[in-house]
């Protein structure tokens, strides 16, 4: 980076630090995305003087709101609901909705940016948003969460709409609570509209949703390999989480030939030398889905296996490492030992699961890294094709919306190698991502005016 591209990044991320000095996950979100964009954004001082970097990372709005509601014994709780309105340039507000005890301000303002530019970077017409509670449903009933998930809804539903804002689901939020969250919905607005996507198949939603982050990922890392020739069959790959996009991770990984050996929670993960398979993975989706227990319980089942408590799975020798769970899990230690290890692709799956040292280590290295704005944009990709649907009252097949998934990720792969290149030919997936994303938004926002 040269010197003035570098004064740029002090600047600027000065200002935003000065803004919202504790939110540390949405510094570094904004400094990742500016280092890679500052030399290109010199270069082409009209986005310069639109101020555009600076306008992409401050909210068109910010929506927050209490959530009351009566647990089982009676007794009134509240949680805190946000909705994060990021970016409308180039389409009604698109992201998750996360219910996780950890949620706060500067996680899902960091969410709703890169969502921006995943968004984006699919090329289907959705802006960036995101939103959620500090409310957990693990340990709740059914009971506990239907009525929490419609208090949240009550007033949540006066700032979203198919044309306005769609939310879906992310961290804490399945089948179940969008459910119940559209069943209040439909109920407050006497409608039955696409403003939620995650819907069940029987009432509005696409096949392939639930699959489609876990799929689309492991696509990406296929694309990646394909670019010297190689595939994801015979290569050994360890992937982190336990939840719905590490389970279809698992399941596209082993239909491509690959042997998935690794899954975890936040208590710890299990190593299964000899694969998880079909029969295996059925097994995760029980447990998790419907019995709700932890991933330790796999070694009960099956005797090969082995539990680490506490641990994270990146100790484990593999070729490819998909991080799958939440953000920040692979440190710089954790990227050494991966390459140390033998591996040679990351594939997120995961909302930035990487440092920023550990992505240091991974491209200086030179390894295959796909950031989790392109590689684990499968997710929302689909969730951008049950738009379509509900816009057309209509439903596609599974083969149907698999094949257009395919052709995002590999069209979002070959925007990545497009802006990414380097001079010795390694792709700088970071860079090619953003300046991708960027791109679209940018020029809309140019467009458009100062609003």
């Amino acid at each position: 980076m040269d010197k003035i591209a570098a004064e740029f990044v002090q600047n600027f991320m000065a200002n935003v630090i000065a803004k919202d000095p504790l939110e540390k996950e949405f510094h570094q979100a904004v400094r990742e995305v500016v280092e890679s964009l500052a030399p290109f954004v010199v270069q082409n001082p009209v986005y310069m003087k639109a101020r555009i970097l600076e306008r992409m990372a401050e909210p068109e709005r910010i929506v927050m709101f209490r959530v009351p509601w009566l647990n089982d014994r009676g007794e009134v709780e509240i949680n805190r609901g946000y909705r994060i309105q990021m970016s409308s340039a180039i389409g009604p507000y698109k992201g998750g909705l996360r219910f996780h005890a950890s949620v706060n301000l500067s996680i899902l303002k960091f969410l709703a940016y890169e969502q921006v530019l995943k968004n984006s970077l699919t090329t289907l017409p959705m802006g960036g948003g995101k939103g959620g509670s500090d409310f957990n449903p693990k340990g709740k009933s059914d009971n506990e969460v239907m009525r929490f998930c419609q208090s949240f809804m009550t007033e949540l539903s006066r700032h979203i709409g198919p044309d306005t804002d769609v939310p879906a689901g992310d961290i804490g939020v399945g089948g179940r609570e969008i459910g119940f969250m559209y069943g209040q919905l439909k109920r407050l607005s006497n409608a039955f509209t696409g403003t939620l996507t995650g819907k069940g198949l029987g009432w509005g939603g696409s096949p392939l949703r639930p699959e489609a982050t876990g799929y689309g990922t492991t696509y990406f890392a296929q694309e990646m390999l394909s670019t010297i020739g190689e595939e994801i069959a015979g290569k050994t790959v360890v992937i982190s989480g336990s939840g719905n996009v590490s389970q279809y991770a698992v399941e596209k990984v082993t239909q491509l030939g690959g042997k998935v050996v690794t899954l975890s929670d936040s208590n710890g993960f299990i190593y299964d030398p000899e694969g998880i398979n079909e029969e295996k993975l059925e097994y995760v989706l029980e447990l998790k889905n419907v019995w709700r227990g932890r991933i330790r319980e796999y070694v009960n089942e099956f005797k090969g296996a082995k539990y680490f408590e506490n641990q994270r799975p990146w100790s484990v020798p593999c070729q490819i490492a998909m991080p799958c769970a939440t953000q920040n899990e692979v440190d710089e230690e954790d990227a050494k030992t991966l390459v140390a290890n033998g591996c040679r692709v990351i594939s997120e799956g995961a909302n930035m699961p990487s440092t920023p040292e550990a992505i240091h280590v991974f491209q200086g290295n030179k390894l295959f890294y796909a950031p989790g704005k392109a590689a684990n944009a499968g997710g929302v990709a689909t969730s951008g094709l049950e738009m379509s649907q509900n816009s057309m009252r209509l439903t596609w097949t599974r083969d149907e919306v698999d094949a257009r998934l395919h052709r995002i990720m590999k069209g979002i792969h070959e925007t990545c190698v497009q802006y990414g290149k380097e001079s010795d030919g390694y792709v700088n997936y970071v860079k090619g991502a953003n300046i991708g994303g960027f791109l679209k938004v940018a020029n809309a926002m140019l467009a458009q005016g100062l609003v």
